[in-house]
């Protein structure tokens, strides 16, 4: 059986990033997954001068480790001032000290959410970026705007456009997860 990794790329307890790539998490049939919380991941602000006193956090590791274990990843981007949270920049920059092949060519579905009209759009389009050229492997993404009025904790994307684009990404990324060669998109 399949196992996919999923996290909300923010530190807050309230999450609707994390409310969002859980909510992907258990669309995909037949999967196990493993919901990350990345306050369990909490190390100091990355510098070269740390890392040559005190070398690379054990959570570095353990983060990196549960990337290898799996055969696919969500992550749900939080924008904070048009970029990544710091929580999760950090845990990236020390991760890139171990393998600068981070997600190991995983297939990926890039979300991003926010309570306003453009849905973290900045950073998502930033990682998606980003992931493409660093990563051999499918990149998916979606961004779903107005998180409060386009989403139900049990219903899901609320708005039909919205879902039905979310359907259609959902099903290149499972796709990926199957065939664990790269989809055209």
């Amino acid at each position: 059986m399949k196992k996919i990794i999923t996290f909300g790329a923010s530190n807050s307890k309230e999450s609707i990033n994390s409310t969002l790539a859980t909510f992907v998490a258990r669309q995909i049939e037949d999967i196990k997954y493993e919901v990350l919380d990345l306050n369990d991941f909490e190390m100091p602000i990355y510098s070269i001068d740390r890392e040559k006193s005190s070398g690379i956090p054990t959570l570095a590791t353990v983060f990196k480790e549960k990337i290898k274990e799996a055969d696919g990843i969500v992550i749900s981007f939080a924008e904070h001032n048009g970029i990544f949270s710091s929580a999760y920049k950090n845990i990236y920059d020390w991760v890139s000290r171990i393998d600068q092949n981070v997600w190991d060519n995983k297939p990926m579905f890039l979300l991003a959410t926010s309570p306003g009209q453009r849905g973290g759009s900045s950073v998502l389009n930033f990682a998606s970026t980003m992931y493409k050229y660093a990563n051999t492997n499918t990149v998916i993404s979606f961004s779903l705007p107005s998180f409060y009025e386009n989403f139900d904790v049990n219903k899901g994307i609320k708005d039909d456009s919205l879902s039905t684009q979310f359907q259609q990404q959902l099903t290149l990324f499972t796709q990926a997860l199957k065939t664990e060669k790269e989809v055209i998109i």
